[in-house]
């Protein structure tokens, strides 16, 4: 009798079918080559981060708090997609059961949430640090930091299953369940459902919207701000001083937010399917990736720091840049 009711419950659990990059087949190993290579980039490059933060003393302040949740999201954000992805590239498409593929978008719009409120709380740093130096240490301290970080996960995680939650009551489409897609994003999981998928629709679109564009609003408030005061230092070094504490962040949010509005906002209605594929590609593959090397190139206390592990794990390295001095006010 439980054999029975197990193989009931197999036979009634609906399949996908993700296409992936199957147009690519005739290239042989060569894309599984190279994103295995940019997966392992990806996330040795955001552990880099975060050992960097933990082992250093100079890198316990609320910025590089920040970037270490950021890198911790990313690897996350990049393990969701990315292994998937390769197993597609050796069997030519994915199976992947209905539940799968609901809790891949979840995991998917809950961090990708997440990562434009961190991006705005990186930012509101910044101006507190440059605008208001004397109250920073005052005003950033850790009680506040930490409410900031844990808002920007929670707020991510639940605004993405208030989303979900709505498709909950809506009926399967019967007949095809191939996915033309390499993950589940979220057009592709709500053309699974039938029935009035408006709400369901305009519900994602609001709340996706809603957590974009109020981040991108602070940051660009922030950094007008910070513009403004910068243009008052009377000197050129002084000016040149405060940007280089913006630059690394500045560069994130460029990268993040241009790939968000190529994939989401131009329009892809009437792009071939595998250009569609390519270009969120620059979303959820190439972003993560770049992020690490940013802070890594543009920052010199993390390059210290990381001079100085290397140095640590090979016996006879030594490295002759000592501890960068760290700008918060």
């Amino acid at each position: 009798m439980r054999k029975q009711s197990s193989a009931d419950s197999e036979n009634q659990t609906t399949w996908l079918i993700l296409v992936g990059f199957g147009e690519l087949q005739y290239l042989g190993f060569l894309p599984f080559t190279l994103f295995l290579a940019i997966y392992v980039v990806t996330v040795g490059g955001n552990m880099l981060i975060v050992l960097a933060v933990a082992s250093s003393r100079t890198l316990h302040t609320p910025m590089y708090f920040f970037l270490c949740h950021f890198s911790l999201l990313e690897i996350g954000y990049t393990s969701n997609i990315v292994p998937h992805l390769l197993r597609s590239f050796l069997e030519g498409s994915e199976t992947m059961s209905l539940a799968s593929c609901l809790f891949q978008f979840y995991i998917f719009a809950s961090l990708a949430a997440a990562e434009c409120l961190l991006l705005s709380a990186m930012s509101y740093d910044r101006y507190l640090a440059i605008c208001r130096p004397l109250h920073y240490p005052t005003l950033m301290n850790t009680w506040l930091c930490g409410r900031m970080a844990a808002g920007a996960w929670l707020s991510g995680f639940s605004f993405s299953a208030f989303t979900l939650a709505l498709a909950a009551h809506l009926p399967l489409c019967p007949g095809n369940r191939e996915i033309d897609h390499y993950f589940c994003d979220f057009a592709p999981v709500v053309g699974l459902f039938c029935g009035d998928v408006r709400v369901m629709w305009g519900a994602g679109v609001s709340i996706s919207g809603f957590l974009t564009l109020a981040p991108f609003l602070l940051i660009v408030a922030s950094y007008a701000l910070i513009l403004r005061t910068v243009l008052q230092i009377p000197t050129g070094q002084g000016r040149q001083k405060a940007f280089s504490t913006c630059s690394s962040h500045l560069s994130v949010v460029g990268v993040f937010y241009g790939t968000l509005i190529v994939v989401y906002v131009a329009p892809t209605d009437h792009m071939a399917p595998l250009l569609r594929k390519t270009f969120s590609v620059l979303y959820t593959v190439f972003t993560p990736m770049v992020n690490p090397i940013i802070y890594s190139l543009k920052n010199q206390e993390v390059k210290g720091t990381l001079r100085r592990l290397w140095g640590q794990l090979i016996p006879g390295h030594t490295t002759q840049s000592g501890p960068g001095r760290l700008l918060t006010s």
